[in-house]
């Protein structure tokens, strides 16, 4: 049958001449066709609305990716349901690559037929994936990416978390005005861009608030000896180490920062807030302070409560930053199509960047510029082998 329209397209005759009747059963079937397509989500079955997750489920960053999936699912079981439909989820592993991250927004995208996508973790792997989302026109929010570049300028890329300025601006400022340091030293993972960028803002922050940048050493993800990058900083006398680095390389250079005899605090960034960090570096680590996205004791809305609970009572430990900020992605996702009124990219990308103070599970949220949340910084110190709450810096 579409043989013989695309013919007649074309201005090739069909093989058997087209009655009336006939060419009125091909418009209606045609006319039921599209009906029916515009009745359903992209790619979701009838009654279903798909939502995929490119995440690190392993590799260096496959902590991070576990705790971003385990939120999601814990908000995903509190509600199962969007626009009177099941919300199925897909997932597919980054391997904390950049490559393989943006070959999974592809898959997303062309094999699963996804309305919206949650992820990466990690900023340099989500600026590889977010851009073919972007041409795709399939909204993409990103839970923990901080890098100012994944939603600068787009406008299909979102995410949960603060970003990149504002953190490195609110931990000079803990340096300066809460542990009074007047001379930092930076260690610093040029392999990854959050850890670049976060040292950036960090240095032009501590050095306006009248602070000195006594030194700046580089190491490389996977790195195990620091020794010859530690030696550089430790005749400089820091007061504060500014390690704004993953939790694997923050843990081992706690240690090998401690067994050269450094003492000097250590302040880093929210990537290194996970509980890895705690087994890997054991006493090294403890003192260590973090900028991050949330504290269980911070939780203040009838959603983070909830979430809070459900999580807790299902997987038996605290609930982190990285789940907390997976949950919010999915119940924001949920909520721009609610408002939406369905899963047209556009609508819902519209949406989510009109989000205004929705009760979220890390506090209250409103889409800033550049679809960055607008959003307090907490701050945490590692007490007894426990993250442990010291304060809430406003932006």
């Amino acid at each position: 049958m579409l043989t013989s329209l695309f013919r007649v397209y074309r201005g090739v005759p069909p093989r058997l001449p087209l009655g009336v009747c006939d060419l009125r059963k091909i418009f209606y079937t045609l006319t039921v066709c599209l009906l029916l397509g515009g009745l359903y989500p992209r790619g979701a079955a009838a009654g279903e609305i798909k939502i995929g997750l490119y995440l690190p489920m392993t590799g260096p960053a496959a902590a991070m990716g576990q705790m971003v999936w385990e939120g999601v699912q814990v908000a995903h079981r509190l509600k199962p349901r969007v626009l009177g439909q099941e919300v199925k989820l897909a997932l597919v592993d980054t391997r904390s690559d950049k490559i393989e991250a943006a070959n999974a927004v592809s898959r997303l995208i062309e094999k699963e037929k996804v309305a919206a996508i949650i992820g990466e973790v990690i900023s340099s792997d989500t600026l590889a994936g977010s851009p073919i989302a972007e041409r795709a026109h399939i909204p993409n929010i990103a839970p923990t990416a901080t890098n100012p570049l994944v939603t600068q300028n787009k406008k299909y890329a979102f995410r949960a978390c603060f970003v990149d300025d504002l953190q490195g601006r609110v931990a000079a400022r803990f340096a300066r005005e809460n542990l009074k340091a007047q001379k930092a030293a930076l260690l610093i993972d040029q392999a990854q861009d959050y850890c670049v960028g976060l040292a950036n803002y960090f240095q032009q922050e501590f050095k306006r608030r009248g602070g000195q940048i006594a030194a700046v050493s580089y190491i490389q993800t996977g790195d195990q000896d620091f020794s010859a990058q530690i030696g550089a900083l430790k005749w400089k006398n820091p007061d504060l180490i500014y390690a704004p680095n993953y939790y694997g390389e923050s843990a081992l250079l706690a240690k090998q920062l401690r067994d050269l005899g450094m003492k000097a605090p250590i302040l880093t960034g929210d990537g290194a807030q996970v509980p890895e960090l705690l087994s890997i570096g054991g006493k090294a680590v403890e003192g260590m302070y973090f900028t991050a996205h949330f504290h269980r004791q911070a939780a203040a809305t009838p959603l983070a409560k909830k979430f809070l609970q459900a999580y807790e009572a299902e997987y038996k430990k605290e609930l982190d930053a990285f789940t907390a900020l997976a949950g919010d992605s999915y119940f924001l996702l949920l909520n721009a199509m609610e408002k939406a009124g369905g899963t047209d990219g556009p609508k819902v990308a519209q949406a989510l960047a009109g989000t205004k103070d929705f009760p979220g599970v890390t506090g209250k949220i409103t889409m800033g510029p550049d679809h960055n949340p607008i959003k307090a910084v907490v701050v945490l110190k590692v007490e007894k082998g426990k993250f442990a709450y010291q304060t809430t810096i406003n932006p």
